[in-house]
């Protein structure tokens, strides 16, 4: 079974942690997701550059509009994700209770499906 794990950051704690801090948690987490890829655990893994770089896109009158940035004030925003194989919720929490990113970041854990194969 699939699992989406969703990286969230506090925005403004994040924008604190000093450059070498950020540089050494990159070095475990790529150790971490070498790991779990090797096990066949880890499908993907992706860091997100910061929101101010993101475009909203939504349908007004018909018409699709894009807004830079976030659409509203945040206090966390999405800072990547990871996609990973587990037999079931337990085994999902148990491998990213592993993640070094967990230091910085809280991580949401979501089943995932696809459209395809429906539910």
């Amino acid at each position: 079974m699939k699992f989406l794990g969703q990286i969230w950051f506090d925005t403004e704690k994040s924008k604190r942690v000093p450059r070498e801090e950020w540089d050494a948690l990159t070095q475990e987490c790529i150790v971490s997701d070498d790991h779990w890829r090797a096990s066949g655990h880890m499908l993907s893994a992706l860091a997100l550059y910061e929101p101010e770089q993101a475009v909203t896109l939504r349908i007004r009158n018909g018409t699709v509009v894009a807004t830079d940035g976030p659409f509203a004030e945040i206090k966390e925003h999405l800072g990547g994700f990871v996609v990973i194989e587990a037999e079931d919720m337990a085994e999902a929490q148990s491998i990213i209770s592993t993640f070094p990113i967990l230091k910085y970041a809280s991580v949401e854990i979501r089943p995932a499906y696809s459209i395809r194969d429906g539910r």
